[in-house]
Formats: structure tokens, sequence, C-alpha cells
């Protein structure tokens, strides 16, 4: 499940590139002019980037895991997502870029797996809708006629709105933090277009902090002594 999700973002990601290049060939055919001269004379401008996200759970097993009688495995799913953001860019210098995706609302669809040893799998199912304040940083290479290739790099506050942590105790349930502060690391490309610059990403998130609310009560949380979140997103900056 999980290797299908990611090769199914993966196409989209290169359908998504393959047509940019496309339009992009096009554009230089018919203009037989750079557009990114234009924009170079800016140093800042803004835009919206729209996205699809897979994401998971690091699982740190308790140590008293192994002495469980109920839980044999427990495993994190691959989920799927999107997210919608505002761009803020502000150029220094010729190849460095102070980014702003900020507020960026971004749906994610988590997922735990307990097979226990009865046989029987026990799938926990997690919805947030996050709002997010990522700040990155760019590095461009030097532009190819209407092209450039860039690394982005980073940190954002993730709160998530639809947070479980101060529910009421259950059974089952697992309570999950509202708050996260998440690493990206990113590569891409910028278009630059007569009226816009189209810059499709890919990039992979590693969540810093410990977001499990553990109750030693409740089995499905006392089994587990940490989560940290994990990402993988494809995105589409539309700037200008």
């Amino acid at each position: 499940m999980q290797k299908i999700q990611i090769k199914n973002l993966l196409s989209r990601m290169m359908l998504l590139v393959a047509f940019s290049c496309f339009i992009a060939h096009n554009g230089h055919a018919q203009r037989g002019t750079f557009n990114y001269f234009k924009f170079s004379k800016k140093n800042y401008y803004f835009g919206i980037t729209l996205g699809f996200n897979s994401s998971k759970y690091f699982v740190g097993q308790d140590k008293s895991f192994i002495k469980n009688d109920s839980i044999r495995v427990i495993e994190s799913i691959n989920g799927p997502g999107f997210n919608l953001g505002i761009v803020t860019n502000i150029k220094f210098g010729e190849n460095f870029d102070l980014r702003f995706l900020l507020p960026t609302l971004s749906f994610a669809d988590r997922r735990l797996e307990y097979k226990l040893t009865s046989g029987e799998t026990e799938l926990k199912k997690l919805e947030s809708v996050f709002l997010e304040f990522p700040i990155h940083v760019r590095y461009k290479s030097k532009p190819y006629k209407d092209i450039r290739v860039f690394v982005v790099g980073g940190v954002k506050y993730s709160m998530d709105l639809a947070s479980n942590s101060k529910a009421r105790k259950s059974e089952n349930l697992l309570k999950i933090s509202a708050h996260d502060l998440v690493g990206e690391l990113g590569l891409g490309f910028q278009i630059f277009f007569p009226y816009f610059i189209l810059s499709p990403e890919m990039k992979f998130s590693f969540g810093m902090l410990n977001i499990l609310n553990r109750d030693e009560n409740l089995i499905y949380s006392s089994s587990i002594n940490k989560l940290f979140s994990r990402g993988f997103a494809i995105s589409l900056h539309f700037e200008g």
C-alpha cells in the first residue's frame, strides 16, 4: 500500500514536470526571448502553492512492548493528502531566496496498523487538518534560458486543528499532540513564463518533536514510546 501511494505521487510529479517542460519548450520556440531577465529585476514576489502529500509516522516502540500479550506488530501506513498555501519570496543576491509559505493549509490522512496476537488487525486512522508556517532558504543554479534548478531547506511549525489531544479517555483512543516542529528538505526547478514563474518541487519532511500524548491506561498508546511525523510532498508554486 505504501509503495503504491508513493509511486502514484511520483507519477503525478513526472507528468507535471513533463507537461511543464513541454510548455516551456513551446514558449521558447514561439518567443525567442528570455523571460528570466524580467523577473531577475524583482527583489520580491508573491504566489500560491498547490500540492499532494503522503505522510506517516516513525514509530518508537516502548520497552514493555515485548511483554505485551495483545499486540504483535505496530506499523505506520502512508496516507494521501493535499496542501494549499501563500508564497512570499525575498531575494538575497543572485542565488539565494528567503521563502515564507504561510499560512499553508494541509490535509493529511495517517494510519497505524496494529497486528494482534489473535491474528486480527486493528487500523487506527488519524485524519488531520494542519495550519502550517514554513520558512525556507532556497539556493538556485545559474539560469539556462528560462529554467533554473534549485534546492530548498527549512523548518515549519505545524498545528493540527483536528487534534484529539484533549479528547476524553477511551479504551481504544490514541492521542496525538496538536503541535509539531518539522524539518524540510527538497529540490525542484523554476520555469519562467511571460507573466508568472512555475516551480515544480518535491520535498521530504521530518518531525522533530514526539507528538504522542502517551497514556499508560490505553493499550494502543502505552505500546508506543514515541511518534514522529514523516512526509513527502509534490507541489506546484505559481509566482510572479
